[in-house]
């Protein structure tokens, strides 16, 4: 069975970093396209970055430049860098698949909560 397992969050201040883990069991990562999502209060949950099968990543506007997505592939996870990290970043994050597989599967871990505040 697929098991997905977010750690990492916190609290930091404005400007500070995170890195969060997507601890991955049921299948390999390198052979699926894999994203983060998140969900504020009060909000849908959003995509926020997603790499390819092949590695290539995307990414939400808003996190372009500030956040990186990547794979350990020997560790069988999925992580996200986040950087200069803005108040409206605070969300509950999700790793989930991609392009409707998360849909047909229709399961997703705990989450990791992240809050950016003063």
């Amino acid at each position: 069975q697929v098991q997905l397992v977010e750690s990492g969050g916190g609290l930091v201040q404005p400007g500070g970093s995170l890195r969060l883990s997507c601890a991955v069991s049921g299948t390999l990562v390198r052979y699926n396209s894999m994203a983060w999502y998140r969900q504020a209060p009060g909000k849908q949950r959003e995509l926020v970055a997603t790499i390819s099968s092949g590695g290539s990543p995307n990414y939400e506007d808003s996190v372009k430049g500030r956040f990186t997505i990547s794979r350990d592939n020997a560790k069988n996870t999925v992580l996200l860098q986040m950087n200069s990290l803005k108040p409206e970043d605070t969300a509950v994050y999700y790793c989930n698949f991609v392009g409707g597989l998360e849909t047909r599967l229709n399961y997703w871990g705990q989450g990791t909560q992240v809050t950016v505040s003063s």
